[in-house]
């Protein structure tokens, strides 16, 4: 069994099925996701979420919301060449000209891939999961089903990125966001309940959204590996990949304008991916260029180029791997040998230098606190809402989260729904607040 394109690329809205037509207009429905992101609070949010340094003073870094329009970019871009390429393959079909959408469909999901974050980066939903696994949550461990305390001790924010958008949070539409069908399969890059995420505690839907998932992933065509576990979308691979190199390259770039790496070392890591004849031709365009930054800009844009011109013609060269669910790893495993190896220099030296930066350990040091005393203080409400304090507590919950929900579990997902939501900023002032370190402003 194989997926093709033809179902794979569809505009039906979730949540609205029984609307769904075919109305032309300026912007196609896959543009209409895109906008709709932006547009969102969810999305704004991202501007005060740690991506990997803790937000800026004086030197600007990345954070989680430009981190997503810059995935978002390079994914449309990887789109369109592989669109451009797959057409002559498919010339004759009738529904060859779908593919021209996989560009946008790759833009709205690269803008989604983190929605579902919560607060200083990836020690946020480490912290998460640990509260359940060995910490206070471990107390409520007889209260769940198999499935449900996989979901809470394995805490993904992929899977939650999934759950913002298709969710019917309280008072809310059905459908969440009513995103297309195709971009919400894009964003789930890892297609397989919490049962089945292993070693690595990765997985791509809640039990909460499973019905949801199984639905998309049927009318997509998409393969089913097994009860629980599907193959991943084709576009998942793209978007994978945008992610991959922006992180990659951009925590580079954000490394040496933080002078942890030097510019002589940043400039031989970025050259590493070329040939000799381009490398001799990049070094003379930087003699053009007297300030660092600019050099290495320089030198980033190159390499994000070539890195997409890589992982397109992997797609293309494995397509029917990929559209049978055979492939194996991801895009960016399978580029050419120079390319691989100028990737995992830059992967080491970012583990080396980067990831494990005083400031950086520091932020997670932080996070950690502030998160499990949020846990502890949130669900102790939730758990006992007739006691004074928890009312008070409760009402400070946005109207969406639905803390009076009939089982436990859908109120402990409304404390985790409201925490994940949380910018960096907020959860620190909350922390403050409920430890008695500060109190509110008007």
């Amino acid at each position: 069994m194989s997926m093709n394109w033809d179902k794979l690329i569809c505009d039906k809205r979730l949540g609205l099925e029984d609307h769904h037509d075919t109305k032309g207009g300026v912007r196609s429905d896959f543009e209409r996701d895109y906008d709709r992101l932006v547009f969102s609070s969810p999305f704004r949010r991202l501007q005060n979420k740690t991506q990997v340094f803790p937000l800026p003073g004086s030197i600007f870094v990345h954070n989680r919301l430009t981190h997503s329009l810059e995935v978002s970019s390079v994914g449309k871009s990887l789109a369109r060449e592989i669109a451009i390429r797959l057409m002559p393959r498919y010339q004759g079909e009738p529904w060859v000209d779908k593919l021209r959408d996989m560009g946008e469909i790759v833009a709205a999901a690269c803008l989604a891939h983190d929605l579902g974050n919560p607060p200083f980066g990836h020690s946020g939903e480490k912290t998460i999961g640990a509260y359940f696994s060995e910490g206070a949550g471990l107390a409520l461990k007889d209260k769940f089903t198999p499935g449900q305390w996989n979901d809470l001790i394995h805490f993904e924010g992929n899977a939650n990125s999934l759950r913002t958008l298709v969710h019917q949070f309280k008072g809310r539409r059905p459908g969440g966001f009513a995103m297309t069908y195709s971009t919400l399969a894009s964003i789930v890059k890892y297609p397989y309940s919490s049962s089945e995420a292993g070693a690595k505690g990765k997985f791509g839907f809640f039990t909460s959204e499973k019905e949801i998932f199984e639905r998309i992933a049927t009318e997509l065509g998409m393969v089913q590996l097994g009860p629980e576990r599907y193959a991943r979308h084709p576009l998942v691979y793209l978007v994978e990949a945008a992610d991959d190199i922006c992180y990659q390259v951009m925590d580079i770039e954000d490394g040496h304008k933080l002078k942890i790496i030097s510019t002589e070392e940043t400039i031989e890591l970025l050259l590493a991916f070329f040939d000799d004849n381009r490398q001799e031709h990049m070094r003379e365009v930087m003699t053009h260029v007297a300030d660092p930054n600019e050099k290495i800009g320089y030198l980033r844009s190159c390499t994000v180029g070539l890195l997409v011109q890589e992982c397109a013609l992997t797609f293309v060269d494995h397509e029917g791997e990929i559209m049978a669910g055979t492939f194996d790893g991801s895009l960016i495993d399978h580029v050419s040998e120079r390319a691989a190896q100028g990737y995992q220099r830059c992967s080491r030296l970012a583990y080396e230098k980067l990831y494990r930066a005083s400031y950086v350990v520091d932020v997670d040091l932080a996070g950690n606190r502030i998160i499990n005393l949020l846990l502890e203080k949130l669900i102790e409400a939730v758990l006992h809402p007739e006691r004074n304090y928890s009312q008070l507590l409760l009402n400070k919950f946005p109207q969406q989260y639905d803390v009076h929900a009939p089982t436990l579990f859908e109120k402990i997902q409304a404390v985790l729904d409201h925490i994940s939501a949380m910018t960096d900023v907020y959860a620190l002032n909350l922390y403050r607040q409920l430890d008695g370190i500060a109190l509110p402003t008007v």
